[in-house]
């Protein structure tokens, strides 16, 4: 693929969860700093980080790999907003829009996964 990463809508979106993520841990209890703040940031860079060391390897079978990681962390991010939600870390608002978020990011990363398929 000749496309830059950066370039690429499944990047772009979850930069842009990533972003919403971290705007909300903000808002955390501090006893959760090496907590679920730590843990679901971790996850949310992990999204984006491994589609684009992805985008860098040499064959289409190596980068289906750290696709797979990438979306393995965004259910970690779902799962880890719901125990944020039922912590009342976040409002219910705020969960919806991640949750619409993380939904986008999956069909995008599905998506961008099966077009490397075809390539195998």
């Amino acid at each position: 693929m000749n496309k830059d990463y950066t370039d690429l809508e499944v990047w772009q979106e979850s930069r842009k969860l990533t972003n919403q993520i971290y705007e909300l841990t903000k808002t955390f209890p501090k006893e959760e700093q090496f907590g679920l703040t730590n843990q679901i940031r971790r996850a949310v860079v992990s999204v984006i980080s491994n589609i684009a060391e992805g985008c860098g390897r040499q064959s289409a079978k190596e980068t289906i790999n750290f696709l797979h990681i990438s979306r393995g962390s965004l259910y970690e991010v779902e799962a880890q907003s719901y125990i944020a939600l039922d912590q009342q870390y976040i409002s219910e608002d705020q969960f919806q829009t991640v949750l619409n978020n993380i939904q986008v990011c999956k069909r995008l990363l599905n998506g961008f996964i099966n077009y490397y398929r075809k390539l195998l």
